[in-house]
């Protein structure tokens, strides 16, 4: 047995819960989730595994929901909490197995984030039917930028939801038949240093044999668009297709507009919320 203090990010959340109102019936809850403490290798949605050390903190896909709930976010199904247990942050992981994604497009950072910011409305009106508070797109915190050495897509977005500024950092771990999202939720304060400490963590991420970006094969599925629509939440490259609204919809909802990413309130830190854990 150890003892388990350090900052939390616990995002306290005006709507549709007990919780949002008595603070220690959140921390409780969330400190009652079946935390896997590392150094451990955990499954993630049966395409990868990933590596933790000691400062980390997992859970699974059924504790994973409870803890989105907890926090004010959307609670879907196929997400996997990530928590380091020293530094002020926590991060989703989900796959999206939409298929072989080629990595030869160039990425316009301008054009990207106006579309972001048309999305909103859209995105708003279902977080509004979902009794969540709307979040609104400001700008880069790090424009999009792609690393075809480690096949990973990275960016960091500035947002805000009522008065409150919040920064997401994102990358995209392209394998070959979909992609892993992985996102990081932080502080404005702290996330420079958030950033460094997830990003050492991420080396302990592999796909599994047979799902590696290298091993596609001819005949595989290949994904209708590229890595600009991922930023966008894929609703860029079906647009014309199905209309760009109609896209918004079915894409940029159903990704990062409401997985995690979207973090309601303010941003408390509690100390010392897993004692007397082994």
């Amino acid at each position: 047995m150890k003892l388990l203090s350090f900052f939390f990010a616990l995002c306290f959340f005006p709507f549709s819960s007990s919780a949002a109102v008595n603070p220690e019936v959140t921390t409780k809850a969330i400190r009652s989730l079946e935390w896997h403490i590392g150094p451990k290798t955990e499954q993630v949605a049966s395409k990868a595994t990933l590596k933790t050390d000691s400062n980390l903190a997992f859970l699974d896909e059924v504790n994973s929901k409870k803890f989105l709930e907890l926090t004010g976010n959307i609670p879907d199904s196929g997400n996997f909490i990530l928590l380091s247990t020293k530094n002020n942050w926590w991060a989703t992981f989900s796959f999206n197995p939409m298929g072989y994604v080629k990595d030869d497009e160039k990425i316009d950072p301008d054009a990207l984030l106006q579309q972001l910011k048309d999305s909103d409305e859209a995105a708003n009106e279902e977080r509004k039917r979902l009794g969540i508070a709307p979040l609104h797109t400001e700008g880069w915190y790090v424009p999009p930028h792609y690393d075809a050495k480690s096949k990973r897509l990275e960016w960091g977005l500035k947002l805000s939801s009522e008065g409150h500024t919040i920064l997401n950092y994102t990358i995209r771990l392209l394998g070959r038949t979909g992609v892993m999202n992985t996102t990081l939720v932080s502080s404005p304060e702290t996330l420079n240093e958030d950033v460094k400490t997830f990003k050492a963590a991420l080396p302990g991420f592999e796909f599994n044999s047979g799902e590696r970006y290298a091993e596609f094969k001819q005949g595989d599925r290949v994904a209708e668009f590229g890595l600009a629509a991922l930023i966008a939440g894929g609703a860029a490259a079906v647009a014309t297709k199905k209309g760009f609204w109609a896209a918004i919809v079915g894409f940029a909802v159903a990704a990062w507009k409401v997985v995690a990413v979207a973090v309601i309130g303010l941003f408390a830190w509690v100390r010392s919320i897993f004692k007397n854990r082994s």
